[in-house]
């Protein structure tokens, strides 16, 4: 059987802009000891083995030593909690890494899963403002960065990353609160990206 997803993302780190560990792959280390990051997924349209799961979205925060290719990864989920028993194991499938695709290559880097959670989840993306609040344990709003020096407005785009997209957005949180699963920071002006992605396997 195979998935298909399509939708938009956005994520928050404790990095300052722009994040060294995306840009190079996991390679390089973060801005601090620790990294401190949070995604939201929402799901415009998609199947897992023929469960539809549009209209859902999906939390991901995680701790994460500087260097994250180095693995030791913690890792919290949380699960729409519109989404139905099916639905939510179908997502929790792809989530975790066990359908392979983009988290299948994530997977091997997490060394501790904090527990995943039902909650509800508001997200909201109007092209270049970006927010999720996940109950009350995490709060973010993110706006992607447009440079006065540039005349089209288009604003600052970072290209080859590859995940969860190969071109994302960059810009800076304006709110960015997490309390979830142990896990407790404040990342308010920090690194933040965003794209539209597609995935399948």
């Amino acid at each position: 059987m195979s998935w298909h997803l399509e939708g938009t993302y956005f994520e928050n780190c404790n990095c300052d802009m722009v994040c060294p560990c995306s840009t190079s792959g996991l390679t390089a280390p973060a801005d601090n000891e620790r990294c401190g990051v949070a995604f939201a997924f929402h799901i415009d349209s998609g199947q897992v083995d023929g469960v539809e799961v549009g209209g859902l979205t999906v939390a991901i925060v995680a701790d994460t030593p500087s260097v994250m290719g180095e693995g030791g990864w913690r890792v919290g989920v949380f699960m729409d909690e519109a989404a139905t028993r099916e639905q939510a194991e179908a997502l929790g499938a792809v989530f975790s890494g066990q359908r392979g695709g983009p988290m299948g290559a994530l997977a091997p880097l997490i060394g501790e899963m904090l527990g995943m959670e039902a909650a509800p989840i508001e997200y909201v993306n109007d092209g270049r403002l970006h927010r999720v609040r996940v109950g009350d344990a995490v709060h973010i709003e993110v706006e992607d960065f447009v440079s006065p020096l540039d005349p089209t407005g288009r604003g600052v785009r970072v290209s080859g990353i590859g995940f969860p997209a190969d071109t994302l957005a960059a810009g800076r949180a304006l709110a960015a609160d997490i309390n979830a699963f142990g896990l407790e920071w404040s990342n308010e002006g920090k690194n933040a990206f965003s794209a539209p992605f597609s995935w399948s396997a």
